[in-house]
């Protein structure tokens, strides 16, 4: 038996890349299309509870009966929630991989990182060309982290003062490509600091960056993004950001010293969920 198991599905992209790049690391996995073998119950309970993650959160809504079945209303229990995972597994979201280091739901793709015992050296793509990446907590105070956010002509006074998390963002090789930042304020998150690397720059690496930065903020309990932007706004639209008035945001996204004063008055506020 494999070292590390997925539970597949050969129609998603995600879950395609994620195959993909277990086999760039050396390793032919246990591969579950799991809409044909849908786990037990005990063995989905069990992974639930290993990734730490809620039931509700597993969860798939795009391309489901999510809503026909009223899965959004909170009365459902865990235990009926995984009642409709397993009479409809196209409601268990994909991939999540299995491993002797862990269970991750791994979205966005590279999550799967963390799983994985080796790597391969050298660089490693996805369907649509884009680089795997790492990302690696750092302190708000890395001098790194203010330099690339004054190249950029984004804001750094306000980098040391708690409640930021900051991440920089590296190729398999090695190779640092950007970082990025979120405060978190209970469900919701302002992102920021997001910057690419010049010499990174024109190789679809925002996007990626964007996504693990979501998916972090998501771990730590956020569910509406938030973002205040000069001339970015295009970038975050393609993401599923929406441009709203500042009227919208709540009173602890408003009270940050990036919508108080660091930001001008005509930076443009757009928000979307996080959802995995």
């Amino acid at each position: 038996m494999s070292i590390v198991t997925i539970y597949h599905n050969p129609d998603c992209g995600t879950s395609r890349n994620t195959l993909a790049l277990i086999r760039a690391s050396g390793i032919e996995p246990t591969i579950i299309e799991y809409l044909k073998a849908p786990p037990d119950r005990e063995i989905l309970k069990a992974m639930i509870a290993r990734m730490g993650m809620r039931v509700r959160d597993v969860l798939r809504v795009k391309g489901t009966p999510y809503k026909e079945l009223g899965l959004d209303a909170m009365h459902w229990s865990d235990d009926q929630l995984i009642d409709q995972m397993l009479a409809h597994p196209i409601l268990i979201n994909r991939p999540i991989v299995v491993s002797a280091l862990g269970v991750r739901l791994c979205r966005p793709s590279d999550i799967v990182v963390e799983l994985l015992p080796q790597r391969q050296a050298g660089e490693i793509r996805k369907e649509d060309g884009t680089l795997l990446l790492i990302d690696a907590p750092i302190a708000g105070g890395d001098p790194d982290l203010a330099l690339a956010l004054q190249g950029a002509g984004l804001p750094t006074d306000d980098l040391t003062e708690p409640g930021r998390r900051f991440f920089a963002y590296v190729t398999v090789s090695g190779e640092r490509v950007g970082f990025g930042g979120f405060e978190h304020m209970g469900q919701n998150v302002l992102v920021r600091s997001l910057v690419v690397l010049p010499q990174a720059r024109h190789r679809g690496i925002g996007g990626g960056m964007l996504a693990l930065l979501l998916r972090r903020a998501f771990d730590e309990g956020g569910r509406e993004a938030w973002l205040l932007t000069t001339t970015a706004a295009p970038f975050f639209e393609r993401a599923g950001f929406k441009p709203m008035e500042r009227t919208s945001a709540p009173a602890s996204v408003l009270a940050t010293r990036q919508a108080a004063n660091l930001c001008p008055a005509s930076a443009a506020l757009l928000r979307r969920s996080i959802h995995l």
